[in-house]
């Protein structure tokens, strides 16, 4: 009779770590580092229109708030709307900048313009 070899004990855990990452980038599928399908362009567009005016909304309805509060009609519900304005864009700023960078190339011809044509 043939004995089978007994398991080998694991190896230490940076081994094992190193192993598993390994396996992970030769199995990654192009998803990104966090494991998700990238947006598409019509979700993105939906999310930045949710995001500013969700953002306005909130500053409005704070500065309307106030306002009706402290008496103080109409000014804080103006400068809440600027500021709400501003999240709202620091919002979309954001939300692009997690979009990764553009692919290589980046759109440039080969002369190094931006590929426009025309005078200017």
């Amino acid at each position: 009779m043939s004995q089978a070899e007994p398991p080998r004990p694991p190896g230490s855990f940076d081994e094992r770590l190193k192993s598993l990452r390994d396996r992970y980038e030769r199995a990654s599928d192009g998803t990104g580092p966090s494991g998700r399908l990238p947006m598409s362009f019509l979700g993105l567009a939906f999310r930045i229109g949710v995001e500013l005016v969700s953002a306005l909304i909130v500053g409005v309805g704070f500065g309307w708030l106030l306002d009706r509060w402290l008496g103080t009609k109409p000014w804080l519900m103006v400068v809440f709307f600027f500021l709400g304005g501003a999240a709202g864009v620091l919002n979309v700023y954001r939300a692009v900048g997690r979009m990764g960078p553009p692919p290589a190339g980046g759109g440039e011809d080969e002369e190094g313009g931006s590929g426009r044509r025309g005078g200017g």
